[in-house]
């Protein structure tokens, strides 16, 4: 029992630790941010600190690894599904929900792209996309069908920074993006 208290501790700890330094990617940039900087707004030691991450870019990793789970289970459940106008339709609106969740990382990396593409998490980011582009195009559909479907994923991504700044309800907006983009599968699916 006191081993399972000592875990969620631990948990809580590294999630006020991710927490943090994102903010103070967020606000000062990833260059800019020292560990020293985030053990003093946490209000623990350096070595505190240390024992959980040794890095920034250990934290950064294990941020983006967190926020986003849900679409490398996205990926894994597409990856087993049939490559239908429903499945595509259905990725699309777990996709368009697993990005609200990792809103925060997906800014920083906007924000930080630079940075982005030295780390390891570049890297991951570009697999990513790349599985996602897997399973919603059919590799056997005519090519203009193939670029409405990567037009979907592009319209998804743009729409979390783009509208940001329009004035409306948050969630209004990522449904109208989610509709354009199922309306692109769908003419892709339609071969129209």
């Amino acid at each position: 029992m006191n081993g399972t208290k000592d875990q969620r501790r631990r948990g809580d700890t590294r999630q006020r630790i991710q927490d943090v330094a994102l903010e103070l990617f967020a606000e000062q940039g990833y260059e800019k941010t020292s560990l020293r900087e985030i053990a003093e707004r946490l209000e623990v030691t350096k070595a505190a600190l240390y024992y959980h991450f040794k890095t920034k870019e250990e934290i950064l990793v294990s941020i983006f690894e967190d926020l986003s789970r849900p679409i490398e289970d996205l990926i894994a459940w597409g990856r087993g599904q049939p490559q239908t106008l429903r499945t595509k339709r259905e990725i699309l609106r777990r996709y368009s929900e697993a990005l609200v969740e990792a809103a925060p990382l997906f800014r920083f990396m906007q924000e930080n792209q630079a940075t982005v593409r030295e780390l390891r998490i570049g890297e991951i980011f570009k697999d990513r996309m790349i599985d996602m582009r897997d399973i919603l195009v059919d590799p056997d559909a005519e090519l203009v069908e193939q670029v409405r479907c990567i037009s979907a994923m592009t319209t998804m991504h743009a729409g979390m920074f783009v509208l940001k700044d329009v004035p409306g309800d948050l969630e209004e907006k990522r449904r109208a993006v989610l509709e354009v983009a199922t309306d692109l599968v769908t003419q892709a699916h339609q071969g129209t």
